[in-house]
């Protein structure tokens, strides 16, 4: 990943970016062109009962490995699978999001401009699970064994060199795979209301300080403007209120 991403700064990142949505102290919603999962497919589980409804063991493996090395424990928060973060992401893969709700799926499939966004016949979950795959048949070529299997070091190598196209598959835009897909459902989860399965506890919102719902804070602007504010110790999820 680019350095912005890597471990020591990471938490900076994440930082700049929960924060740019608290300028505007308004609510904490999917990027666009995400769908709102499936209510049906909601996780209130502990992190010792996670199930899953799209990834497949092997699948939901790789992905946990993937949260915990590009959200690894701290003085912030947990690790990635005990934030919820995989379980976001299976979420959103079960959901509208993840079967194309939406998305022009009959071709012909031309190449046209990369700011068009994906241009691929698949489903953001059916992408996501070949990229997976893909991974996988490179990490066992190169380190004779799967991502999950991997020192978190070599994990952080490989997401590296897919990041910026220096590992590539001739089926799939791998570099595309991560930036589109695997790293926006990433951040979603993090910042995304607790009640969608990521951001265990609110944990991203007590980092930056945001909140939470209601976000209706046009007063609060003006008198905690530089200041800390104080609801932002215990933020309210969507949840709290239904």
């Amino acid at each position: 990943m680019s350095d912005e991403k890597k471990p020591n700064d990471r938490r900076s990142f994440l930082l700049q970016a929960g924060l740019a949505g608290v300028a505007s102290l308004t609510s904490v919603a999917l990027p666009a062109g995400a769908s709102t999962p499936d209510t049906a497919l909601i996780a209130k589980t502990e992190p010792a009962a996670r199930s899953f409804h799209s990834l497949g063991p092997e699948e939901a493996a790789f992905i946990e490995a993937l949260v915990n090395i590009m959200c690894p424990a701290d003085q912030f928060t947990p690790n990635g699978v005990d934030c919820g973060l995989a379980i976001y992401i299976d979420r959103q893969l079960a959901g509208p999001y993840g079967q194309g709700d939406g998305r022009y799926q009959s071709g012909p499939f031309k190449q046209g401009k990369p700011e068009l966004g994906l241009q691929l016949p698949l489903t953001p979950e059916q992408f996501c699970k070949a990229g997976i795959a893909a991974v996988n048949l490179a990490c066992k070529r190169d380190n004779g064994a799967t991502f999950d299997q991997l020192a978190p070091a070599a994990a952080q190598a490989v997401l590296e060199k897919i990041e910026d196209g220096r590992m590539t598959d001739p089926r799939l835009p791998l570099a595309s795979w991560f930036n589109d897909i695997i790293y926006a459902l990433f951040i979603e989860a993090c910042f995304a209301d607790p009640m969608y399965g990521g951001n265990r506890d609110a944990v991203f919102w007590k980092m930056i300080g945001y909140p939470g719902l209601p976000a209706t804070h046009t007063i609060d602007m003006v008198r905690y403007r530089g200041k800390p504010y104080p609801g932002a110790q215990n933020p309210k999820s969507i949840g709290d209120f239904s």
